[in-house]
């Protein structure tokens, strides 16, 4: 069974601790208590025993056996349907984790669905047993406190994210560090918790309205005690969602400056690429130039080194100065000339 705690609550201490779902609804009905029972990603047929009894709507049911909801109220008749989405920052990987809790509230019983590990409901409940007075308010005393955990346990998480910005904020401008990965993941994470998050605003006012009903169909609803403390609620909903809409700002200027900094980085690149480009061509047009200089000389002095017994010019007394002579009237002309052209 996947009951993690059941107890039976009457004017707001506990009075009874029942094994079984069955155990739990006679009590509930013989002492006029109400019922708490948390459950721990029940089954199909241990959630529907338990609508069976309290009669919860069918389709909130079906929302609480498939997860994957946003933060949500719904109204059914005499009870309410509340979907939440917890969070807690992992230290270690330097994220976020989200979970979800469905709270089925009605006149005298509050039923928990959790899917996650977070929030810790057993810190929730010992709050409550603690607090009597607080307890007696009955169901919609649970719903506060559980919504004030969710939301307080959103302060380690604001404080992680901040840290992790921070250390994006300082990496920005470090030679050789690409941060765009990071802060992507940050930001995604930062839209994530905000979808979490933001919507809680919404809920807890929903909660404050104060609808009249038909004597037929009651409904939960906060007393004067309890409304007070849900607007305090509301109040820190309101500083995390402004938190997080910052950080999300920051996240995308940071995106802007990585992607400023990474293109800069790529020109300045791009660019001593090029200078080393043109420099290799430089020093490939000397070494041409200097090849070709080299060569005439080389040619002449080759052909006339060939020893063949009938060459022209052999026996000619000035063939041999006038063979250096055009030897450096050759280099010479190419050395003006390759000079002239920039190319020495």
């Amino acid at each position: 069974m996947t009951i993690v705690d059941n107890g039976i609550y009457v004017d707001g201490v506990r009075t009874a601790n029942p094994r079984t779902l069955d155990e739990t609804f006679e009590l509930m009905h013989a002492r006029g208590g109400m019922g708490w029972i948390g459950l721990y990603r029940p089954s199909e047929d241990e959630l529907h025993a338990v609508a069976s009894e309290f009669g919860l709507h069918e389709l909130a049911v079906e929302d609480a056996l498939r997860g994957h909801q946003r933060p949500k109220v719904d109204r059914y008749g005499d009870h309410l349907f509340v979907v939440l989405r917890p969070a807690r920052y992992l230290d270690a990987e330097e994220e976020v984790e989200f979970g979800e809790v469905h709270v089925f509230v009605g006149r005298d019983f509050v039923v928990t669905v959790r899917h996650a590990e977070a929030p810790d409901l057993g810190r929730v409940r010992a709050r409550l047993e603690a607090d009597p007075e607080l307890l007696s308010h009955g169901p919609p005393a649970v719903l506060y406190a559980i919504l004030d955990q969710v939301v307080d346990d959103y302060a380690p998480v604001l404080t992680g994210l901040e840290n992790d910005i921070d250390e994006i904020e300082s990496q920005l401008f470090v030679e050789d560090v690409d941060a765009t990965q990071r802060i992507y993941g940050l930001s995604r994470e930062v839209i994530d918790f905000q979808r979490a998050a933001q919507p809680l605003t919404d809920l807890v006012a929903a909660l404050l309205q104060q609808e009249p009903r038909r004597a037929e169909e009651p409904v939960v609803e906060a007393d004067a005690e309890l409304q007070r403390r849900l607007r305090d609620v509301q109040d820190h909903t309101i500083r995390v969602a402004e938190r997080a809409a910052t950080f999300r700002a920051v996240l995308d200027n940071a995106l802007t400056v990585e992607s400023t900094i990474v293109a800069r980085r790529q020109n300045d690149a791009m660019r001593r690429m090029t200078e080393e480009s043109i420099r290799q061509g430089d020093q490939m047009k000397r070494i041409s130039a200097w090849a070709a200089i080299l060569f005439a000389p080389t040619l002449i002095g080759a052909i006339y080194g060939m020893n063949f017994r009938h060459m022209p010019e052999l026996a000619w007394p000035a063939g041999y100065p006038l063979a250096l002579g055009a030897m450096a009237a050759l280099a010479g002309g190419l050395y003006l000339g390759f000079k002239r052209k920039g190319w020495l």
